[in-house]
């Protein structure tokens, strides 16, 4: 699985329990935290204001899956969780043993590494297997709803991210 945030600007129909200010990105709006599988597709989502950490949307989208976790044999290959740079795997872990003793029997959190600058072919330089997640967050783009947080609600905001990813698996299907 691989796990990231987007932060996505606010507009003036937003309600104020939605707004946040994200340092990093410099964005006033929400946080789009997303778990996906190696497809692409969605297994955990959730919405906060953007004032809201990488590492606590990390926990929320766990705690909010803990069952499956729980039910999963430990005998049987851990899932690897993909993470950038932002997140902090020492703290993630620490927290996630007190919301599940078990949990680092069954998942492994891992960092991916940045890449290597290169002067002789500047630009984009995609991160082996990093750019799922990437690439889901274009497909969410490319709803026109979600362009930005127009929504007076979180729930309304992770509702419409949700039917965003059954319009695109039930687009394949068709095929």
């Amino acid at each position: 699985m691989i796990c990231d945030s987007q932060a996505v600007k606010n507009t003036d129909t937003a309600d104020i329990e939605t707004k946040g200010f994200c340092s990093y990105k410099f964005t006033n709006g929400i946080k789009r935290h997303l778990m996906v599988d190696v497809l692409g597709t969605p297994f955990s989502l959730k919405c906060t204001p953007a004032n809201i950490s990488d590492d606590k949307g990390l926990i929320d989208l766990i705690e909010d899956k803990i069952d499956f976790f729980k039910q999963k044999p430990v005998n049987t290959k851990k899932i690897t969780v993909l993470l950038d740079n932002g997140y902090h795997k020492d703290k993630l872990e620490r927290v996630l043993k007190l919301i599940y003793p078990q949990i680092l029997t069954k998942i492994k959190l891992k960092i991916t590494p940045k890449p290597a600058k290169d002067k002789a072919n500047p630009g984009f330089k995609p991160v082996h297997k990093r750019w799922i997640i990437e690439r889901s967050n274009s497909w969410m783009d490319k709803c026109r709803s979600l362009w930005k947080n127009c929504e007076g609600q979180i729930e309304t905001s992770e509702a419409k991210i949700r039917l965003c990813f059954i319009r695109l698996i039930l687009r394949r299907l068709a095929r």
